[in-house]
């Protein structure tokens, strides 16, 4: 199993898929307990979603699942959110706060390295890599970063999640014009709910890519799962007609930001 595939294409837009993927070695598979295997942290039917919205997007996904290590994490460890409750770079619970591997099982120091290096590193190599290229070819590249989880989890926020959360690390990883028609879009949308910035701004692959003033600007989607499935419990069924008319929107926002991309480069912006 290849850690990551890329799909090149020609737009400044990239859109990186970090938490769909549901590949794990079978040795660690069977370290995980009964909760674990369900993989319930998993970004459901990421690539389904968004594969075929903008034509010409660069698209990078990892294949491995987060259990084996969270890609979108420091790979220092360092939370990104202290003081509120998260998950690491080699997950030890899951985003209810209970523990997913048998007792004596989860990964220690030496084997967390070598997952660093087997799959963390090859996946950012691989995104790195496009959006060298994208920059190069077009004078700026734009990362759009697709995640999704459940409504309602406790253990992380309190309530129920906007369906579009936008996050931009509080407006540092792009410029204001690309955060504020994500938002206007967002806003517009009949019977959805947004925010910018809330308790999701940004993981570590926006925070650690985005560099304005280098023209390589990153935004965060997290979608609330409700948005595209049928339940978000086991077997989290793909729902068509919601996703259908989440996806006039997702299309909307893909095509504006290549849009104000290219109008900056020609200097229209």
């Amino acid at each position: 199993m290849e850690p990551v595939t890329v799909q090149r294409g020609s737009s400044p837009v990239i859109l990186g898929i970090p938490h769909a993927g549901t590949w794990l070695p079978d040795d660690v598979k069977a370290r995980l307990n009964e909760r674990g295997r369900l993989l319930t942290d998993t970004d459901w039917h990421m690539p389904r979603l968004y594969g075929d919205l903008l034509p010409g997007a660069t698209i990078v996904q990892a294949n491995f699942h987060r259990y084996l290590i969270d890609a979108n994490r420091d790979p220092s460890g360092d939370s990104l959110y202290p003081g509120q409750n998260t998950t690491g770079l080699c997950p030890v619970v899951d985003f209810d706060g209970k523990p997913i591997w048998r007792r004596g099982r989860k990964p220690g120091q030496q084997e967390i390295a070598q997952r660093l290096r087997d799959y963390h590193a090859p996946y950012h190599a691989a995104l790195a890599a496009e959006i060298k290229r994208v920059l190069e070819e077009q004078d700026i590249a734009v990362l759009y970063d697709c995640h999704s989880i459940r409504s309602v989890c406790p253990f992380l926020f309190e309530g129920v999640l906007p369906d579009f959360n936008i996050g931009t690390d509080n407006g540092r990883t792009c410029a204001p014009a690309l955060e504020l028609a994500v938002a206007d879009i967002c806003s517009a949308a009949d019977g959805y709910t947004h925010v910018s910035n809330g308790r999701f701004r940004g993981g570590w692959t926006t925070r650690h890519y985005g560099m304005p003033h280098k023209g390589v600007h990153a935004i965060q989607m997290e979608l609330a799962q409700s948005t595209h499935l049928a339940s978000e419990t086991p077997p989290f069924t793909y729902d068509e007609a919601r996703a259908e008319r989440l996806r006039t929107h997702l299309r909307a926002i893909l095509m504006r930001l290549q849009e104000i991309a290219f109008s900056m480069t020609s200097g229209a912006l």
